[in-house]
């Protein structure tokens, strides 16, 4: 579990450090969840955690 937390700390810290990549990750998690609306097994709640994996992604890939 410690190694989760430790994880999750390095993301704040980056998403803090990083301008524009939060907002980048709001927008991108908000897109997630109303393209996954119509589809039952994935759901909205999936849909924006993936859409603010792949902002995250997209915005910290060349550091």
């Amino acid at each position: 579990m410690a190694e989760f937390d430790r994880k999750i700390d390095e993301v704040r810290g980056t998403v803090k450090s990083t301008p524009g990549l939060g907002k980048s990750m709001a927008k991108w998690s908000a897109l997630g969840a109303v393209a996954a609306i119509p589809l039952p097994v994935v759901g909205p709640i999936f849909g924006a955690i993936a859409g603010a994996a792949w902002a995250y992604r997209k915005g910290t890939k060349n550091k």
